[in-house]
């Protein structure tokens, strides 16, 4: 057992989970304590309030993070979520993984990551909208496009990236590339909607190359059919997948011959929920609390963070896991599956098309000049291919779980880029 594992316990919070894994790719680079320390402290971490008024009068004041990591390799990137879990453990957490995740892709950026405590189904547009722009008011000074880039994540969009682009530029002047994930419209890449999904699509197909399994054979499962796993259903469907079940809040749609891909994503844009799918096609509802354990060969969570826990790990079916979305599976789940011999592609490869296009945008602002479509996606699956192959190269050579491979290549780069800049 290693150091890490020592201090694996079964009540880890977000971050701690984050640590067990770096801990576990240190060992094996034989890290001291002393460079640990200094590649796992977040440069900053701010806590800002947002009073705002309601729609109704009310005033409201929310609670808004942004914790600025690392940018030994460039700026630092990440999302702002609006969600009512949002705190400080969680945002700490997230900024680490895009530290590794920007890393282990070698893009030129840090890790960071931000987020407002507040459900944004409960808000109206204008209430969205003020939120916004009053935490941009509190946070302005601290990011911009050489320093910090924000970017959309759960409970934002485009039209939120817009309003944070524009409260920007009101204290800063013209500079689309203070933030990514915009509308296209709006200075926005080609491709960046899709990102995500996409490369989860295409990492999933190099997966399965290398492990023997062809994609018209796989039978696969995504759990979530929002952004991320409506785009992998998508292109997972179009390189001949067998998807037999797809799932969102409403519950679970199966059919172990396949669904109608096509159909879900038009059904969706109609009713906004896949609720109600199973009366227009021949798929049976499964209760979400039995999704997870459908029979399959590939299973894509693709929604929200611990759905597979001590729990759950038994009844899964799945034989190859690939994470669309961060950290679905618990520190204890990850260790049981491992043993089982389930091949397990980790979320800081796995969902790293999003950061990677949000890139690609970054410098077509620097430019002042658009790529096309078909740009985007080949460099997009360019990055995600050479990545792919150096974390199973570096998985074979130290014979280590992928998720183990992947922190040991974020790692080692970030540990070169401080020791290079004299720390």
């Amino acid at each position: 057992m290693t150091p890490a594992d020592k201090k694996h316990n079964s009540s880890m919070n977000a971050f701690e989970t984050v640590m067990l894994y770096f801990n576990r790719a240190a060992d094996v680079l034989g890290l001291d304590d002393a460079s640990r320390r200094l590649l796992i402290t977040a440069k900053r971490e701010i806590k800002v309030e947002v009073p705002v008024e309601m729609d109704d009068g009310r005033l409201e004041t929310l609670m808004g993070f942004r914790v600025q990591h690392n940018n030994a390799r460039g700026p630092m990137k990440g999302g702002l979520r609006y969600h009512p879990e949002v705190d400080s453990d969680e945002v700490l957490a997230l900024a680490s993984l895009m530290t590794w995740k920007t890393a282990v892709v070698n893009i030129p950026y840090g890790g960071a990551k931000g987020g407002i405590a507040v459900d944004p189904r409960s808000l109206s547009k204008k209430e969205k909208e003020r939120i916004t722009r009053k935490f941009v008011d509190q946070i302005h000074d601290i990011f911009g496009p050489d320093s910090d880039i924000p970017a959309p994540d759960m409970g934002t969009d485009a039209e939120t990236m817009a309003w944070i682009r524009n409260q920007w530029e009101k204290y800063h002047g013209f500079n689309p590339a203070c933030i990514t994930g915009k509308p296209v419209e709006d200075y926005g890449a080609k491709g960046r909607e899709e990102a995500t999904g996409r490369g989860v699509g295409i990492l999933c197909f190099k997966l399965l190359s290398r492990l023997g399994m062809r994609a018209n054979e796989t039978r696969a499962v995504i759990q979530g059919f929002g952004n991320v796993g409506k785009h992998a259903a998508k292109y997972m469907y179009e390189s001949d997948y067998k998807i037999v079940g797809i799932n969102d809040i409403s519950g679970g749609y199966h059919n172990p011959d396949g669904l109608d891909i096509p159909a879900a994503l038009h059904y969706v844009i109609e009713n906004n929920s896949l609720e109600g799918f199973e009366k227009i096609s021949t798929a049976t509802k499964v209760d979400n609390k039995d999704f997870l354990e459908l029979d399959c060969d590939l299973l894509v969570p693709a929604a929200i963070g611990g759905v597979i826990t001590a729990g759950n790990v038994d009844r899964i079916k799945a034989k190859v896991i690939v994470e669309g979305a961060n950290g679905p599976i618990d520190a204890d789940a990850d260790e049981v599956l491992h043993r089982r011999g389930v091949t397990v592609l980790p979320d800081i490869l796995a969902n790293a098309g999003g950061v990677t296009v949000s890139y690609f945008e970054w410098v077509q602002n620097r430019q002042y000049y658009s790529w096309d479509l078909n740009r985007v996606r080949q460099e997009l699956e360019a990055v995600l291919s050479s990545a792919f192959e150096e974390v199973w190269q570096a998985s074979t050579e130290h014979e280590v779980s992928l998720r183990t491979a992947a922190f040991m290549i974020a790692i080692k780069r970030v540990k070169r880029s401080l020791d290079l800049s004299g720390f």
